[in-house]
């Protein structure tokens, strides 16, 4: 069985979430306050009498976002720049619990945890979240790549913010927009895990008409300047192609890579998008697959993974490393 935390089901939890995702249940804002007191003056009641922020207000996102972090995973200080993407924290959690699940797959379903597990996360932004959370959840050590080098001087600040990441989180600047893993991965890396979060949108026209839905959706009517709540620049939010040129094109890449690393994922948003993309990973001849399926709130999504270890191979290297 999987080190799994028991969860009592309620009214309260949402069940969609990951079973050992600490955010199972609803915001306790007090709580939050009493951990970051600035989130005070966003939260208020709604509508039907539960307090809550304003998931339109980008300010209240990002502090909310703050108070998280701290009451969580002892996060001190964090902030992004303006107009950077602010990442809704229990479903960055939810992608790191699923793909430790993986792991513990082929490890006699015990869950891999300390930092002899080195994980690459390929566009870890200015906000650096999946290094922190991993790292804080799992103790994994973490190497984050960025083609935004004021992203990654923003991630560094962060990191140096917290003491507790030093030596454990570290960056690297991709130099050619163009490429994902060459040029990041070097010859004497090893990697358990490669995970990624790519872009989503195929055009910054997509990106927009997207962010412009989502805020009707959250203020029920926009005017002709529209604020996005959570924030992301055009690398952040869209590239030629969309995810599916993307992921396409790290499975590719990836081929080059085989053996310095175990598994590659990447979230996959739209799953008319997976047929396709095992069709590439048939062509790449990988060793095995997996589509594993996330549900946070009312949105569906997956990642895909993908190995080029035979079992002999899988399992010389879980002898060797964990």
């Amino acid at each position: 069985m999987l080190d799994r935390i028991d969860v009592k089901e309620n009214k309260t939890t949402k069940t969609a979430l990951h079973p050992r995702n600490a955010h199972r249940e609803r915001y306790d804002f007090p709580s939050l306050i009493g951990s970051q007191p600035e989130l005070s003056k966003y939260v208020a009641e709604n509508k039907y009498g539960d307090l809550s922020i304003d998931f339109a207000d980008p300010n209240a996102v990002k502090e909310l976002n703050r108070a998280l972090l701290k009451h969580f995973y002892q996060v001190s200080a964090w902030d992004i720049p303006e107009g950077y993407l602010c990442p809704p924290i229990p479903g960055r959690a939810d992608y790191l619990h699923y793909v430790a699940d993986m792991l513990a797959q082929s490890n006699s379903e015990k869950l891999p945890k300390g930092e002899d597990i080195k994980v690459l996360d390929i566009g870890t932004g200015a906000n650096c979240i999946y290094p922190i959370l991993g790292n804080s959840i799992y103790n994994w050590n973490f190497i984050g790549s960025e083609i935004d080098e004021k992203a990654l001087d923003s991630a560094q600040e962060n990191l140096y913010a917290n003491p507790q990441f030093r030596g454990k989180i570290t960056l690297r600047l991709q130099e050619n927009p163009k490429e994902i893993l060459t040029g990041i991965i070097k010859s004497d890396d090893v990697f358990d895990l490669v995970i990624c979060n790519p872009p989503f949108h195929e055009s910054q026209a997509a990106a927009e008409a997207a962010s412009t839905r989502k805020v009707k959706n959250l203020k029920g009517k926009v005017g002709k300047k529209v604020t996005l709540n959570f924030g992301g620049r055009n690398n952040e939010l869209w590239c030629e192609g969309g995810e599916l040129v993307f992921i396409q094109k790290m499975i590719r890449e990836s081929v080059t890579f085989k053996y310095n690393c175990f598994w590659f994922t990447a979230i996959v948003s739209k799953e008319e998008h997976v047929r396709e993309l095992v069709l590439a990973l048939k062509k790449a001849r990988v060793a095995d697959r997996q589509v594993i399926e996330m549900t946070q709130g009312n949105k569906k999504s997956r990642f895909i993974a993908w190995t080029f270890l035979n079992p002999e191979q899988q399992e010389n290297w879980r002898k060797r490393r964990w």
